[in-house]
């Protein structure tokens, strides 16, 4: 017995196509909001490469786009077919094409489907990038000096000014590295000299940040100098007062934003989706209301539409038989031509 079968007259199949046809020029639209969500996604993940470790994933946006793209090729034909099947004698043409239509439907509906599932998953692989990313930018920062990396200090100070962030975690993870080009240090000086001494890398390390992590906001002008040194500032302690950084990591910042954004992606990916869905169901119906005319000389006959001609295990039961004949016909065609090439051998 047909799954979901439904009785169709000319009237209610003229209806179902104007329907799909208007569906078909929406999805259209759809897809190229698809493709330029792909686009602004790659543009943000390729604008910030020099903190992702350049290994910044482009799986989702170029899947996006390729998506977008395929949907807009996709519902312009079925458009066109929606449009043709009020027509028997324009429908003609699409007769024998319309199957294997669908079967390519269900199958780019499956593949989008793992597109927005993948919105929703790249946090994970972004965190681990974004941390790997910007501990190196972080590294890089005095090099202002050195081709390739001269550009650092004024992509994570851009950085921090516009996501209010300061370090990789925290505004402390600058007290680790030496962020100050030697050529601004002075060696004669007595400090400097035991700072460099006092570790093992021979690094320069203070307990300061640069400018670019004081928050504007607060009514004190930036402290960021001495930061853990009480006496080296008037009414201060670092402890127990609310410095005047950021506090937010930006790791943290730059995750909570592409995280948001995959979201709303995923979001819009999944309704499209859902519209692609019962796209390929009414064509389905479509079909199969067109397939069951009885008498092609009468088209105001009534015909059935279902969604399935058996029930979903008999339906599954029939596709595994398929692919086993599939199976044994290509064993078959093997083993012939290995016996047509022993005579020759012999």
């Amino acid at each position: 017995m047909a799954l979901l079968q439904v009785k169709f007259d000319q009237k209610k199949r003229v209806k179902l196509a104007q329907g799909l046809w208007l569906l078909n020029w929406l999805s259209v639209l759809a897809g190229i909001i698809i493709f330029g969500l792909g686009l602004f996604l790659k543009i943000e993940l390729r604008k910030r490469s020099d903190v992702m470790n350049n290994a910044e994933s482009h799986l989702v946006p170029n899947s996006l786009i390729a998506m977008g793209m395929l949907a807009c090729v996709f519902h312009f034909l079925a458009g066109k077919i929606c449009y043709d099947a009020v027509d028997p004698a324009k429908y003609a043409k699409w007769k024998p094409w319309l199957k294997p239509y669908l079967a390519v439907c269900v199958l780019f509906n499956t593949v989008l489907f793992l597109v927005t599932l993948c919105c929703f998953l790249l946090r994970g692989s972004l965190e681990s990038t974004l941390a790997h990313g910007l501990k190196n930018g972080m590294k890089y920062y005095r090099d202002t000096d050195t081709p390739g990396r001269c550009f650092m200090k004024k992509t994570i100070d851009m950085l921090q000014i516009e996501f209010k962030c300061c370090g990789n975690n925290g505004f402390r993870d600058w007290f680790e590295i030496q962020w100050i080009s030697n050529r601004y240090l002075d060696f004669s000086s007595k400090e400097v000299k035991d700072r460099i001494k006092s570790n093992v890398d021979g690094r320069y390390l203070v307990d300061s940040v640069p400018f670019s992590c004081c928050n504007p906001s607060s009514p004190r002008p930036c402290i960021q100098y001495q930061l853990t040194n009480n006496s080296a500032h008037y009414s201060y302690d670092h402890q127990t007062e609310e410095l005047n950084l950021w506090l937010r990591g930006c790791r943290a910042a730059l995750l909570s934003y592409y995280s948001s954004l995959m979201n709303s992606m995923g979001a819009t990916t999944l309704l499209v989706w859902l519209c692609e869905v019962t796209i390929t169901i009414g064509l389905r119906y479509l079909h199969t209301a067109l397939e069951g005319v009885s008498n092609p000389e009468d088209p105001e006959c009534e015909s059935e539409g279902w969604l399935l001609e058996k029930s979903v295990p008999e339906t599954w039961k029939a596709f595994l038989e398929s692919l086993k004949k599939l199976g044994k016909s290509n064993q078959v065609e093997a083993e012939g031509a290995d016996a047509g090439q022993a005579p020759e051998a012999g």
